[in-house]
C-alpha cells in the first residue's frame, strides 16, 4: 500500500500551494525538499517584503511557447483570491507602481501563511534531504530520498528552475521530466542584467547612473527605470526586455520618451547658446547626458548645428540600440524561462499527457511572468489547479 496520495517535490511556492490545497481535501501529501527549510526564495523576494501577486494579471504577461497555456490556471485561481488569502491571516499589504503587491511587513509572513495552510491539510514534510532516484511501477511512484523509499499514486514535479543556484536552485525538474518522456523548452536566465562588452564598455562607467526609459527588443516594450552597472545594464525595464533578448539580438531604448519630433530645434531657438550636453542634462542624469552627447559627437553650441544635425541626434536618443554581449546568468536572474513543454500538460490540471498522476507546476513549467508579482501568481494558480485534482 503506499504511503502517501500524493509526494510534492520542491517546497517553493507552487509546492507549498499545491500541498496546502490536496491536504485540505483530506489527500496524504508528503513535500520533499533538499533544502532545510521552506519558501527560501519567497524569503528573499521583493527585497524581503515578497511582491506576491499582481492586480494586472492575465496571460498575455506571460512568455511560453504556447501563449494561452497560462489562461486556464490564471483565469480559475486569480490575483483576487490570493489577496483574500493574505487578508485572512491579517497580513498588511501595498500596492507599489505597475499593480505590483507587496507586505507592509516581511515576507516570512507569506511563509507562515503557507506552512499553516499546510498543517490544516495535515501535510508531511521531508526537508534537508536529497532526492537520490525516482521510479514508477505502473500504478507508483517510488522516490528514494537519502535511501529512504517513499510512494505514492501520484507524484509533482515543483523544484523550479536553475536561476539563483546559491538559494540551491538546480535543474533536477528537466532531469527528472525528460525520465518521463516530457520535452523541455531550451532554459534560459530571465529577469537577469545584461552585460555590455566592445566599445560600449564606456557605459559600464556610468554604474550606478539610472534614468527613466522605454526599453524594447523586437516588438516588445516597457517603461520603466534602466540602471547602468560596472557589468552593463540593469533596472526594471531591462529586466523585463531582458526575458525576449536572445543573443546577437540589440536592445533598444528611447531616452526621452515624453519629448516630441523636433524639441531640439526648438531648444536651439530658445537657448541657441547651451551645449547638447546641458541641454540632454535638464532631463538626464548629468554624467549620461556627458556620455551621450560624446557618442553623438555633438559638443559644440546648438545654434552651431544644423537643424538636419539635430533631427538625427533626436533620431539617435530615441532609438539607441546596445548590443549585450551576454547576460548575468542565472545566478543573478530572477527567474527561469522555458522548462517543462506545455505541449505535454494539461492547461486544467497540470497532468502530463501520456504519464498518468504526473504533475508540473511553477517554474518548472515554459511559463515565465514579467517582473512585479506575475510569476508568484502562476505559482500560485498552477499549484491550486494542482491540488485540485490530486
Amino acid at each position: 500500500m503506499p504511503n502517501y496520495d500524493a509526494i510534492i517535490l520542491g517546497a517553493g511556492a507552487a509546492g507549498l500551494m499545491c500541498a496546502a490545497v490536496a491536504g485540505q481535501r483530506a489527500r496524504r501529501v508528503l513535500l520533499v525538499d533538499h533544502a532545510d527549510e521552506p519558501g527560501k526564495k519567497i524569503i528573499i523576494s521583493g527585497g524581503g517584503r515578497c511582491n506576491f501577486t499582481n492586480v494586472n494579471t492575465a496571460a498575455d504577461r506571460y512568455i511560453s511557447a504556447n501563449p494561452h497555456f497560462a489562461k486556464s490556471a490564471l483565469g480559475r485561481y486569480t490575483a483576487a483570491d490570493f489577496i483574500a488569502l493574505v487578508e485572512s491571516y491579517g497580513i498588511a499589504w501595498h500596492e507599489k507602481t505597475l499593480g505590483q503587491l507587496f507586505c507592509d511587513g516581511s515576507a516570512k509572513q507569506i511563509v507562515a501563511m503557507l506552512l499553516d495552510e499546510c498543517a490544516k491539510g495535515r501535510v508531511d514534510w521531508s526537508l534537508g534531504r536529497a532526492v537520490t532516484g525516482v521510479a514508477h511501477d505502473g500504478d507508483d511512484f517510488r522516490v528514494s530520498i537519502d535511501g529512504r523509499d517513499v510512494t505514492a499514486p501520484a507524484l509533482v514535479i515543483a523544484t523550479g528552475g536553475p536561476s539563483i543556484p546559491r538559494m540551491g536552485a538546480t535543474g533536477f525538474a528537466y532531469d527528472l521530466a525528460r525520465q518521463f518522456g516530457l520535452k523541455v523548452v531550451e532554459p534560459r536566465p530571465a529577469l537577469v542584467p545584461l552585460t555590455l562588452g566592445g566599445d560600449e564598455t564606456l557605459f559600464r562607467s556610468l554604474s550606478g547612473v539610472a534614468a527613466d526609459v522605454v526599453a524594447s527588443c523586437g516588438k516588445t516594450a516597457f517603461r520603466e527605470a534602466a540602471l547602468f552597472t560596472h557589468r552593463g545594464l540593469s533596472g526594471p525595464s531591462i529586466l523585463q526586455v531582458s526575458s525576449y533578448w536572445r543573443h546577437g539580438q540589440p536592445v533598444g531604448i528611447d531616452f526621452l520618451p515624453d519629448r516630441d519630433a523636433g524639441w531640439l530645434q526648438d531648444a536651439k531657438r530658445t537657448t541657441p547658446r547651451a551645449t547638447l550636453r546641458k541641454t540632454l542634462a535638464g532631463a538626464l542624469p548629468d554624467r549620461l547626458a556627458e556620455i551621450l552627447a560624446e557618442r553623438l559627437g555633438m559638443t559644440g553650441e546648438l545654434s552651431a548645428l544644423t537643424d538636419k544635425k539635430l533631427a538625427e541626434a533626436e533620431r539617435r536618443l530615441s532609438h539607441w540600440n546596445f548590443t549585450p554581449n551576454g547576460s548575468e546568468g542565472y545566478a543573478k536572474a530572477e527567474v527561469t524561462a522555458g522548462g517543462i513543454s506545455t505541449a505535454d500538460l494539461s492547461s486544467q490540471t497540470m497532468e502530463a499527457k501520456r504519464t498518468k498522476n504526473l504533475y508540473a507546476i511553477g517554474e518548472a513549467v515554459d511559463v515565465t511572468g514579467w517582473l512585479g508579482g506575475y510569476n508568484f501568481q502562476w505559482a500560485w494558480a498552477s499549484g491550486w489547479a494542482a491540488g485540485q485534482v490530486l
